[in-house]
């Protein structure tokens, strides 16, 4: 296995692919070139108690379009086959700084197509972050509030029902592109993975609408895939579940790994544990994450690692999932950088 692996080739327009939880060909949209870097990790794996070989990191953070992320992967099915059937306007929701939200925009953006992001929350006098990039990128975004789960649901569908009257042919992309279609993305991703890491024993991802961690347990295994709550759903257990079933046609046969301890106060809180682990990877290897996905699922393989859940001498690959713009986004978080900033910086001359 090299150090870092990578095929420069950029891909255009749709191809056809299979889709096999139906028996039938999707419209894929090329969005990304592939495979994403596979990177050692030799002086993370050494903070965080491992081997140096020990770890290597899934460098999905570096897919191209729209400042990169995993969501792109799910895209290109959700979003190839609603091009393909006619659609001219995508419409999806998420939070406010939604890491799929901004990917969609820009997913739009290559594929032509206008799209309309229900956003929940309220616009606020810092529109950074991948707020910033949804305007970017051309996308309207309409503030539902606050609101649940359900009442966002909801108001994608009157946002939807809306376009219809006016004469556009909106598709309904998932909350976190994660469907059973969305998850086909990352089905393929673990075969890219066993490609250039055939001998891994863990995979470690943040665990946040699903489909991510659904897509790599269909083709990894339930055992060698182990999930961070990130606490963008109530149940993730249930949720990434039901999509492994669809993937595979039949019920799970094994339990998933998940781990719960990281969300702390909630989805949108810095914890202590996810800055130290934020701190520790841009220290280390100079690696960005994010403080609501990558930060926590980095927490979660430490925690992980002094638990005995992960050890030394096994393989372990950490799932980059992106999420840089939305570091951006996140006020205590910067704050706590800056403040680091603030505590080293000298002036020069001294005197």
């Amino acid at each position: 296995m090299s150090e870092e692996r990578q095929d420069t080739t950029q891909d255009q327009g749709t191809t056809r692919g299979q889709d096999t939880t139906r028996g039938q060909d999707t419209a894929r949209a090329e969005l990304m070139s592939r495979p994403t870097p596979l990177e050692a990790a030799p002086r993370l794996a050494r903070a965080i108690g491992l081997e140096p070989d020990d770890l290597w990191i899934k460098r999905d953070d570096l897919i191209g379009l729209g400042g990169g992320g995993n969501k792109v992967r799910k895209l290109e099915w959700t979003a190839g086959a609603a091009r393909a059937e006619g659609a001219t306007t995508l419409v999806t929701s998420g939070a406010a700084q939604s890491n799929h939200a901004r990917l969609t925009a820009a997913a739009g953006a290559r594929l032509g197509m206008e799209v309309v992001l229900v956003l929940a929350g309220a616009p606020s006098e810092g529109m950074t972050g991948n707020i910033a990039l949804d305007g970017l990128f051309g996308a309207r975004v309409v503030w539902a509030g606050e609101v649940s789960e359900a009442e966002l649901a909801a108001a994608v569908e009157d946002v939807a029902r809306d376009l219809r009257e006016r004469g556009a042919r909106p598709a309904l992309i998932p909350f976190g592109g994660s469907s059973v279609l969305g998850a086909q993305g990352y089905a393929a991703a673990g075969t890219e993975l066993l490609v250039q890491d055939p001998d891994l024993t863990t995979a470690v991802v943040a665990v946040g609408s699903g489909g991510t961690m659904a897509g790599l347990v269909h083709t990894l295994g339930a055992e060698r895939v182990l999930g961070v709550h990130c606490g963008a759903v109530a149940d993730p257990g249930h949720t990434v579940g039901r999509l492994v079933e669809g993937l595979s046609g039949q019920p799970a046969a094994t339990s998933l790994r998940l781990r719960l301890d990281q969300v702390g106060p909630g989805y949108s809180a810095l914890t202590e544990p996810v800055m130290d682990a934020i701190t520790t990877a841009a220290r280390t290897e100079g690696i960005v994450l994010d403080p609501i996905y990558t930060g926590r699922a980095l927490a979660g393989l430490i925690a992980a690692v002094h638990d005995g859940q992960v050890r030394p001498g096994q393989r372990t690959v950490f799932v980059h999932t992106g999420g840089l713009p939305g570091l951006f986004g996140h006020p205590e978080t910067l704050e706590r950088a800056r403040s680091a900033v603030a505590d080293t910086a000298v002036r020069w001359p001294r005197g």
